[in-house]
C-alpha cells in the first residue's frame, strides 16, 4: 500500500494577512483550497491513505478519510520534525511526502510512487520558465541541483551563479522508503536538539549526501506544478491557468 504525507503545520507568513487566518495548505488557487487539490492528485496518482501533519491553526485542517498527526512544537521546530511526527508511517512502508504550499498533476505523483530507489525527489527540468514568471532575476531564487550519471543527487539547495549548476529545481514532492527513513532517523540522531529541531529538508538532504548513507534518487518532470510563497504567486498561476500554460488538477467537487 503507498501513502502520502502531507506536512501543514507550519504558518505561511510570507502569505502575509493570509497567513494569519488559515494555515498554508488552505490557501485559495483558482477556488479551491491547495490541500484539496494534493489531496485529488494524491488519490487519482494510486495513494490509498492520506495523512496530515498538523500544528498552527491545526483545527481547521478537519477532513474525513485522512490520518492527522501533530506537531505540537510547529513555532519552534521546521519541517524535519513534522515530517518525524509521522515516524510510524516512514518505518512502515513507502510514504510520498508532500509539502503543503504546492500543487501538482497525478501524473507526477504516479510516476514519482513508481519510480526505483530507497529514496527519490521530483524536480522540474522546465525549472527556468516558470522562474522567470515568479522573479525578475531567476538566478536570485533558485538553488543548485546537480545528480551524477545515475541520476541521484549529489548537490542541493546552494546558491549559485551559474545556470549550469542548476540541472532542475526541486519541488517539495519526495518519496521515502523505510530504508531511507533508517538513514535519516540515524543521521539526525547525531545531532543536537537546537540543530535538529531547525533542520529544513534541504538541509537534511545535504547532510544524507555528506553521510552517503542513502542515495537519492531523482524523477524529472516539465513544469505543471507551482509552489505559493506569497499573495503574488496565486495570481500569477491564476493567470497562467486562465491563459493555458498551466493545467490545474480537478478537485472533482
Amino acid at each position: 500500500m503507498m501513502r502520502a504525507l502531507i506536512l501543514a503545520a507550519g504558518r505561511g507568513s510570507r502569505m502575509k494577512e493570509i497567513g494569519d487566518e488559515r494555515p498554508k495548505c488552505l490557501v485559495q488557487l483558482a477556488g479551491k483550497p491547495l490541500i484539496e487539490r494534493q489531496m485529488a492528485a494524491l488519490r487519482r496518482g494510486g495513494i490509498e491513505e492520506i495523512g496530515v501533519v498538523r500544528g498552527y491553526r491545526a483545527e481547521m485542517i478537519d477532513y474525513p478519510g485522512l490520518t492527522y498527526f501533530a506537531n505540537e512544537r510547529w513555532s519552534e521546530t521546521n519541517m524535519v520534525m513534522s515530517l518525524a511526527a509521522a515516524a510510524e508511517w516512514l518505518r512502515a512502508g513507502p510514504v510520498v511526502v508532500s509539502y503543503a504550499d504546492i500543487f501538482y498533476r497525478n501524473e507526477l505523483v504516479r510516476g514519482l510512487a513508481d519510480a526505483p530507489g530507497q529514496m527519490v525527489i521530483a524536480y522540474d527540468r522546465a525549472w527556468r520558465r516558470l522562474w522567470t514568471r515568479r522573479f525578475a532575476d531567476p538566478l536570485s531564487d533558485a538553488e543548485t541541483f546537480r545528480r551524477d550519471a545515475a541520476g541521484n543527487l549529489v548537490e542541493i539547495g546552494g546558491k549559485t551563479t551559474r545556470i549550469e549548476d542548476i540541472e532542475g529545481q526541486y519541488m517539495g514532492l519526495l518519496k521515502f522508503t523505510p530504508p531511507a527513513w533508517a538513514a535519516i532517523e540515524a543521521l539526525l540522531s547525531g545531532l543536537e536538539p537546537p540543530v535538529r529541531d531547525r533542520l529544513d529538508m534541504t538541509g537534511m538532504l545535504r547532510r544524507l549526501i555528506a553521510a552517503g548513507t542513502c542515495p537519492i534518487g531523482t524523477f524529472g518532470t516539465e513544469g505543471q506544478w507551482g509552489e505559493i510563497d506569497n499573495p503574488e504567486d496565486a495570481e500569477l498561476y491564476q493567470i497562467m491557468e486562465r491563459e493555458g500554460e498551466l493545467q490545474l488538477e480537478e478537485t472533482g467537487r
